[in-house]
């Protein structure tokens, strides 16, 4: 990640400790994840104690310190999902992605985690990708929506590969 984009969500926070969380969202929202070099760069700006900033990153399961894809997928397989077939939508998620839960594909296209519950039992069973409630999913619906990213980001590479 680039430092002076770091710094630009440092400033757009005023430099102030207090906004520490909200600096961490930001950096990881724009980069799917928290790179070492950012964690360091918000501690000397912030003047933060590395320590309090790895408390704040392993504290909140939202916080990743390892790469993520472009797209998060998360599976509820809480009890109403379960009995509702969460297990048969997990596989068609790793089906279409090819990525497993708890993973991330090398292209940094996916990332699929498990949920214990997402707070929408009577939906189940429920999948959130790139922030979006799906519920009552079934296999060909989660098959649809994941295909269509699939092909938007292979339709990106091509595009991509025209203009070199």
């Amino acid at each position: 990640m680039d430092i002076g984009k770091i710094d630009q969500i440092i400033d757009k926070h005023d430099g102030e400790a207090s906004s520490l969380i909200q600096i961490l969202l930001d950096i990881q929202s724009e980069n799917h994840w928290l790179p070492k070099e950012a964690l360091t760069r918000v501690g000397e700006k912030l003047e933060v104690p590395m320590s309090r900033i790895q408390h704040i990153t392993t504290f909140y399961k939202h916080f990743s310190l390892s790469p993520k894809g472009k797209h998060e997928v998360h599976v509820c397989v809480g009890t109403a999902c379960h009995v509702r077939g969460a297990e048969r939508i997990l596989d068609t998620v790793q089906e279409v992605t090819g990525v497993g839960a708890g993973e991330t594909d090398p292209d940094l296209n996916f990332s699929v985690e498990t949920v214990s519950c997402l707070g929408c039992c009577a939906l189940g069973p429920v999948i959130v990708v790139d922030g979006e409630i799906h519920g009552n999913v079934e296999q060909a619906e989660t098959a649809a929506v994941l295909t269509e990213l699939k092909q938007a980001e292979t339709d990106e590479v091509m595009q991509q590969c025209a203009c070199e």
